[in-house]
């Protein structure tokens, strides 16, 4: 049996955000606005009013924002999370015959249409919306009681306009049948900048690194602005199978071996590869990262070299093959003998997940609050939907990245059951067409409400093309485009910083004597560092809250596909900054910029001065069209502040 409420005439379809027909929860962090849509509309022509209903999820009262029609039935509102928390919304709508009444009156009136019959019906609804007590309606009343002329020139008036306005005349309302959720994380999910090391090849003097080593380099990763210090696995690594130099099938003595290969006879994924130091060591680390304002992220690898302890102990973890043999992971051609990967369809799934879900507690009570996982899609999505539901519910705050470079719905997948960040195909997005599109899709698209990007323009594992061939300048393009189109990015550090580009054969993607498969020396004073670099940009997206957003990202027209260019500008429009990268690493390009100036707040027939953040220059630009030449082999790039000018009361004409 349908349940109907016969005099609710307003129907409410296709509310945002709302992630697989509320299945899971839209996601934002505190300060954010959620913005909310949704198709609204009656029968016949009278006023439909609407309101956003939001709250605390534990909370028992509503608040409520009022939502407006943008056109063909379609409305739209907004509220903000002030903190960390589950809300939850719905929206109200119904027929306001106040309104209607207003808005029929007004034309009437207009036309010199006799309108006496209409005044009453006006004093009949105000004195059913005025109750027991309101001065402000009761002086309507009396007004609308008054001489006719004088009654019509106050119904007529912007404060009667304004009173019906304030006042609607809620009957026979509809609310949307469902309370959609939405989680509110901590600040560091939606803006962070992560360094990537292996500790391996931290020390100063070519041995073998240690966690102390890595203590040492924490004021210069600190100093060029990143939050987040990213390790490779810091586990055992497997003796059996070990790969060599250039993943070579066959590791010679005394080659390390991938960190990736978790699990020897010294122990497995709650133990310390020995000589990175000791656990009490490890733990040290973690408290000197703090004392320079960085979190350590854990690599979550679920995998295990041949020798593991877990493949003598729990053999049905993994897949066995008819003769006898465990299955290792492959991606055809590629083949990774030293790495067996879980059975999740063991019989024992059960006590797998247990013991999956204590590594990364284990991990927790250590002192690590972020981790960065290992090929998430090729574990079942419904156990990183249970394990990161659990983890959530004991210990608040812990940022899961998935390393996910994979089929989009399957990345859109982990980030709905509970990712916090997700690697993205930015890195592989290098022309102009590309990098519009995919921000687009980014920013516009479904993914806007669950899917957090982080930018990285390379691994351990991804040297791309442009970065082998570009040189330094396609380097800094790259970091001044992941910077600053998306709030969370990160860098491999010191390939990155020393602008390596050599590959191990011509088009692969794998660098040349990988620090995946050995330990180097990285002289990280030699000349030409992009550390000063890196650290200018990092302090720009610190000071500039625009850049900590993702949303608020709009592309403008340049005459040169070699020249992209876009602005980030504040929702109340009080700062705004424009963005242009040269994208060709090789020679130096021109075009005109056309900017909208509502954008910028700007007078069209005044100047106004753009300041160049990276080079401190300063140009005084008029109008739509201004024009600009970047060399890449200087700096490939502008992120200009934009100034408008004011002048003061001493009148004086400075920029703001």
């Amino acid at each position: 049996m349908i349940d109907i409420k016969g005099t609710s005439r307003v129907i409410i379809e296709n509310v945002q955000p709302q992630v697989d027909q509320g299945l899971y929860p839209a996601k934002r962090t505190p300060g954010e606005r959620v913005d909310v849509t949704a198709d609204i509309l009656s029968d016949g022509h009278d006023h439909i009013r609407a309101v956003v209903l939001y709250k605390k999820e534990k909370e028992k009262t509503w608040q409520q924002t009022e939502m407006l029609l943008k056109g063909n039935d379609q409305w739209t509102g907004f509220f903000f999370v002030r903190e960390k928390a589950d809300y939850v919304f719905t929206i109200k709508a119904w027929v306001d015959h106040f309104e209607t009444w207003y808005d029929g009156f007004v034309k009437k009136a207009e036309a010199m249409v006799d309108v006496h019959v209409e005044l009453l019906e006006g004093v009949a609804f105000l004195k059913t919306l005025a109750g027991k007590k309101n001065d402000v309606l009761a002086d309507a009343i009396q007004k609308l009681e008054g001489a006719y002329e004088s009654a019509i020139d106050y119904v007529l008036s912007d404060d009667f306009e304004i009173l019906v306005h304030q006042y609607p005349l809620v009957e026979h309302e509809t609310q949307y049948f469902k309370e959609l959720r939405v989680v509110v994380e901590h600040q560091k999910a939606n803006f962070s900048a992560w360094y990537e090391l292996f500790p391996r090849s931290a020390s100063l003097e070519g041995n073998h690194g240690t966690f102390r080593d890595v203590i040492r380099l924490l004021p210069r990763v600190a100093s060029m602005g990143f939050d987040i210090l990213y390790l490779p696995p810091i586990h055992p690594i497997g003796k059996v199978n070990r790969k060599g130099k250039n993943n070579t099938v066959k590791a010679e003595d005394g080659e390390p071996g991938s960190p990736w290969a978790i699990g020897s006879d010294e122990g497995g994924h709650k133990a310390i590869h020995s000589e990175l130091g000791t656990l009490d060591d490890y733990k040290k680390l973690i408290e000197e990262c703090k004392k320079h304002g960085l979190a350590i992220a854990l690599d979550l690898a679920f995998q295990c070299a041949p020798d593991h302890p877990y493949v003598k102990e729990h053999p049905d973890w993994f897949k066995q093959r008819p003769d006898g043999s465990i299955q290792y992971a492959e991606n055809p051609p590629k083949k990774y003998q030293d790495i067996y990967p879980f059975n999740f369809e063991t019989r024992d799934w059960k006590a797998l997940w247990k013991e999956l879900k204590s590594v990364i507690t284990y991990w927790i009570d250590q002192g690590v609050t972020v981790f960065r996982v290992d090929n998430p899609h090729t574990k079942p999505t419904p156990f990183w939907q249970w394990v990161i539901a659990e983890v959530n519910e004991e210990y608040p705050d812990i940022i899961f990245l998935a390393e996910a470079f994979t089929r989009p719905r399957i990345m859109a997948s982990l980030a709905k059951v509970g990712f916090t960040q997700s690697y993205t195909y930015f890195t592989w997005r290098v022309t102009k067409s590309e990098l519009t599109e995919y921000m687009t899709e980014l920013v516009n698209g479904p993914s806007r409400n669950y899917f957090r990007p982080n930018f990285w323009p390379n691994t351990p594992d991804i040297l791309t093309e442009y970065l082998q061939v570009g040189g330094r300048s396609a380097f800094m393009a790259r970091l001044i485009l992941a910077a600053t189109l998306s709030p969370n990015y990160g860098i491999y550090g010191p390939p990155f910083e020393h602008c390596w580009s050599a590959p191990r054969d011509p088009g692969s993607e794998e660098y040349l004597d990988s620090e995946k498969y050995q330990v180097h020396y990285h002289d990280l004073d030699r000349p030409g560092s992009l550390k000063d670099f890196i650290a200018r940009v990092n302090e720009i997206r610190r000071e500039h809250a625009v850049l900590q957003t993702i949303e608020n990202v709009r592309f403008h027209p340049v005459d040169n596909d070699h020249l992209i260019c876009y602005t980030k500008s504040a929702a109340d429009k009080s700062e705004c900054l424009l963005v242009v990268v040269n994208l060709d690493p090789h020679h130096t390009q021109a075009g005109w910029v056309e900017l909208p100036l509502d954008v910028l707040e700007v007078d069209e027939d005044h100047p106004y001065q753009v300041h160049d953040l990276l080079s401190d220059a300063r140009y005084l630009w008029n109008g739509q069209k201004n024009f600009v030449q970047l060399d890449p082999r200087v700096v490939p790039a502008h992120i200009f502040q934009v100034r408008r000018r004011v002048r003061s009361e001493r009148d004086f004409e400075y920029y703001l």
